[in-house]
């Protein structure tokens, strides 16, 4: 937090406004590109094999890639990013939600680089994975921080179903999860049967190809929630979760409980309580030395102590 403070306070003039404006045009231009030009879309496209090649461009240009394909749903997902993306950024403030977005990209892009230079040696160049990440997975870490901050907002799933994004996200985070480890199982499926590797490279798809496709999405999926906890961490007073910030919370609270259990008046005589008799009025006297309650019936006929 601290660090961030700082550093908003030496940055935080160069912060973008409605950031999610612009990355929503860019989507768009995207979105034209794959229709009306398929081969400069795939050139946007990030690709480590290719940046190692000379192609620079694709470690910036991929923020333009599509997040999901094009289709009936496509306007109602534009107006949901919209949503969250202003929503967030009133809450943390501009420069905040620069800082989430654009290290949302940068995780992923250096993300996909180190698997490519890793394989690459420790297979001595043989062997090396080229994740091509996608945009989808960068406003999944938006939508997962907007749920942790907004659980109870309400939205209409499906257009019709209204539920509360708490849920929403914790039915998603299980998908995720689950096409994570799906993804991962399926490359270590194929390529451990013989046969599926035969149908796969008669159809022109080499090892290298079913590991990208297969770790594409699991890392994607990685990455992101990477950054959607970094961020979360970074930005909370951590003391709170110390193991002597929670005995200090417990040991409160466990007063808290007992001296609610105390009753708030007591009768001198007969010693019921309020808490006992709720229905009982009960009165100090004045004419006693000290501080002593009665009860109705009992203020009048006890003996005044001296």
């Amino acid at each position: 937090m601290n660090f961030l403070n700082k550093l908003e306070r030496k940055c935080g003039q160069y912060a973008v406004k409605n950031l999610i404006n612009y990355l929503l045009i860019g989507y768009g231009i995207g979105y034209i590109l794959e229709l009306l030009s398929p081969d400069i879309y795939s050139a946007l496209q990030l690709s480590p094999a290719l940046v190692m090649k000379g192609q620079v461009w694709r470690l910036f240009t991929w923020i333009l890639t599509t997040p999901e394909s094009l289709g009936f749903f496509t306007i109602f997902m534009f107006m949901f990013y919209y949503w969250i993306g202003h929503t967030l950024e009133n809450y943390w403030g501009t420069f905040r939600y620069n800082v989430y977005m654009i290290s949302g990209y940068l995780i992923m892009t250096i993300g996909a680089m180190l698997i490519y230079g890793i394989t690459y040696l420790t297979s001595g160049g043989t062997f090396a994975i080229s994740l091509s990440m996608s945009t989808y997975y960068v406003n999944m870490a938006s939508f997962l921080a907007f749920a942790t901050l907004f659980g109870d907002a309400q939205v209409l799933f499906m257009l019709i179903i209204p539920i509360k994004m708490k849920w929403l996200a914790i039915v998603d985070a299980v998908y995720l999860g689950y096409e994570c480890l799906a993804n991962i199982a399926r490359y270590f499926q194929i390529t451990g049967d013989a046969q599926q590797l035969a149908y796969y490279a008669l159809n022109g798809y080499s090892k290298i190809d079913i590991a990208n496709i297969c770790f594409s999405n699991a890392i994607g999926i990685i990455l992101s929630v990477l950054n959607f906890l970094i961020f979360f961490f970074a930005t909370r007073n951590m003391k709170k979760y110390s193991p002597r910030e929670a005995k200090r919370r417990f040991t409160y609270q466990k007063q808290m409980r007992n001296a609610q259990s105390i009753a708030k008046h007591k009768c001198a005589i007969c010693g019921r309580t309020s808490e006992t008799n709720p229905e009982l009025t009960f009165r100090f006297c004045s004419k006693c030395a000290g501080n002593y309650e009665y009860c109705q019936d009992h203020i009048y006929t006890h003996e005044h102590i001296k």
